[in-house]
């Protein structure tokens, strides 16, 4: 990692009425920090404007200049990257192209040099065999961008669920100033005469017509009603939780994380973002000293008290040890039992993102908890979060309930343990039917998803509601990439006795959409010789989420014995991106990281010579 240089913070922006932030004058801020021209880190590429300071610097003046930039446009200002995920095959970003002109628009107000760099687009939707196989990949890009080019500071623009931590991952290892743009959830969906939820009623419908509840024509007009807008899910799912969670740690505009893509309020958030980030390079205050211990914390508060995504525990380990701070399950576990679940959003509970949005938002969810947050570090707005939060109201109680009235007493993940995870799992138990939080019952193992599909229907398998279904090789390695494979389908025929939930086990990830009794993240994966790769069908297995176990009735000396038959499966990639990512990933309960960019050590920033 770079050597980290430490900076004052500025005082808070104004606040409007829209939950964004206006951005002073650098030279009304009362400590006078103000980082000089000559001062910025793209001062090494520009120089003075006389040609004296040698060939490079004239050659990057005379290139800029080839862009059709004069002088007093550059010369002397902060030069942010606006570093946009924007792509015609990514629903969730596809208002992003516009969104960043009003980035733009704001940081040339402030008296900063905008220059846009589009970087790879992780589209959730279409991107196979899963974006979380590339979030390291767009993670290193923004690293080696933001490293190699003449910025002093930077705006995040992303929302997609592996976009937000990739990005954070990148900009903290290079430590400098940067606010994040969420890229916000689309508007509600609508089916007749319901509001549907992206993701969540997808699943829902799907096993309804697996079921034979509804036909072809229904499922055309869902198909045109699912998803309205631009923007990512509405539900409290990965992208949502993500972006909370960006909001919690502290590098977003206050009430970001919530504005609806296609509302106003997005672009004055944008704009107010563009400003913010000049003030903070002016000022020296990069990501060290917003992503600290304490704000990692506090997301993961937020994360659980929001009954989130199982998903953020690994995106949330792996940002934390990009910024060289030692996140594990067990934070989140211990958090989970000091937090309740205050929001009443699908898939957990009843409402969507834009209710969240109205009914006060992050900064009004968080005033619900602030007796187990760090309100006194800083934020890229203000000083500390107690003044961030300063006068956040609810507007509407239950959609953010208070603290007697919990959706759940205990926050929304519990950290599994037990010989069939060693290193741990997971399971989002508020969206598992309640019959199923202590369940024993006998495995049916399917080795790979591919087979899973084709053979979960037969009967001749005999698979009741009581049993445990099964899947391995779906890992970080074996999937490969972790795809979200772990909501495993109900056969259809127990879907048409009305069976909705039973107990599923694997290595994969799901959706934050998702919902049902489903143990993930494995740890170590099957694909590596971890004990689910040990399992035969006819086992017993034990869930008990109260007592935090997950229990294979397996005595040690047969496990010993299954393990000296077993026989590593081949490599899934011979050469390319996929070799190295076979070579360097980790496993879940370290966050999913390449090893060599999660090890500590510095990199220096380039000669420019």
């Amino acid at each position: 990692m770079t050597v980290r240089r430490e900076g004052p913070a500025g005082r808070p922006p104004d606040q409007t009425p829209d939950g964004t932030a206006g951005a002073p004058d650098a030279a009304a801020e009362p400590d006078g920090a103000t980082v000089r021209p000559e001062d910025l880190r793209s001062h090494r590429w520009y120089g003075g404007g006389d040609g004296s300071t040698g060939l490079r610097t004239f050659s990057h003046r005379a290139r800029t200049r080839q862009l059709g930039y004069l002088p007093e446009e550059h010369l002397g200002k902060p030069v942010i990257a606006i570093l946009n995920t924007w792509s015609d095959i990514n629903p969730c970003h596809v208002h992003l192209r516009e969104r960043a002109q009003a980035v733009k628009r704001g940081v040339w107000q402030a008296g900063g040099f905008p220059l846009e760099f589009p970087v790879s687009t992780l589209s959730e939707t279409f991107q196979k065999p899963t974006p979380m196989l590339y979030r390291n990949l767009l993670a290193m890009e923004t690293e080696e961008l933001l490293r190699s080019y003449p910025v002093d500071g930077a705006v995040l623009m992303g929302g997609c669920d592996k976009t937000t931590p990739a990005l954070l991952m990148g900009a903290a290892t290079v430590d400098l100033p940067a606010v994040f743009v969420p890229a916000g959830p689309m508007l509600p969906g609508h089916w007749r005469d319901e509001v549907l939820g992206s993701g969540t009623d997808m699943w829902k419908y799907w096993d309804d017509k697996r079921a034979g509840l509804i036909g072809d024509a229904e499922m055309a007009e869902l198909e045109n009603g699912l998803a309205r807008s631009p923007g990512h899910c509405m539900t409290m799912g990965t992208a949502s939780t993500l972006t909370a969670a960006a909001e919690a740690l502290g590098v977003t505009m206050p009430g970001a994380s919530s504005i609806p893509a296609v509302d106003s309020g997005h672009d004055r958030m944008a704009a107010a973002s563009g400003r913010r980030v000049v003030e903070l390079v002016r000022h020296d205050l990069r990501l060290s000293k917003i992503l600290t211990r304490e704000a990692y914390e506090d997301a993961v508060a937020t994360v659980l008290a929001l009954g989130g995504s199982t998903n953020a525990v690994i995106h949330l380990i792996a940002m934390a040890g990009r910024s060289g701070i030692r996140l594990t399950l067990d934070d989140f576990d211990r958090t989970a039992r000091t937090v309740p679940v205050l929001a009443n959003l699908r898939p957990g509970g009843r409402y969507l993102m834009e209710d969240f949005h109205f009914a006060g938002g992050l900064p009004a969810f968080l005033g619900r908890l602030t007796d187990v947050l760090h309100l006194d570090r800083p934020t890229v707005a203000h000083p500390t979060l107690r003044e961030q939060l300063d006068g956040a109201l609810v507007h509407n109680p239950e959609v953010i309930r208070p603290r007697e009235n919990p959706l759940a007493p205990e926050g929304g993940v519990a950290v599994l343990r037990g010989n069939l995870c060693p290193d741990g799992a997971v399971i989002k138990h508020i969206a598992a039917e309640p019959r199923l939080l202590k369940h024993t019952g006998t495995a049916v193992v399917f080795d790979d998803y591919r087979t899973m599909q084709r053979t979960i229907n037969d009967p001749q398998l005999g698979i009741t509601p009581e049993h445990v279904l099964v899947l391995r090789n779906a890992g970080p390695k074996g999937g490969p990439g972790m795809p979200e494979y772990g909501m495993l389908p109900i056969p259809d025929y127990l879907l048409k006795q009305g069976v909705r939930d039973m107990v599923r086990i694997s290595d994969a990830r799901m959706s934050g959409t998702s919902y049902g009794a489903c143990v993930l993240h494995i740890a170590p994966e099957s694909y590596v010789g971890g004990p689910l790769a040990l399992v035969h069908t006819g086992d017993t297995i034990t869930l008990d989420v109260e007592a935090r176990s997950l229990h294979l009735h397996l005595s040690d000396e047969e496990l010993a014995r299954r393990r000296s038959e077993w026989t590593p499966p081949p490599e899934r990639y011979q050469r390319g991106y996929g070799a190295l990512y076979n070579e360097q990933i980790t496993q879940a309960d370290t966050g999913c990281d390449f090893a060599f960019l999660a090890r500590p050590g510095e990199v220096p920033d380039p000669y420019v010579g």
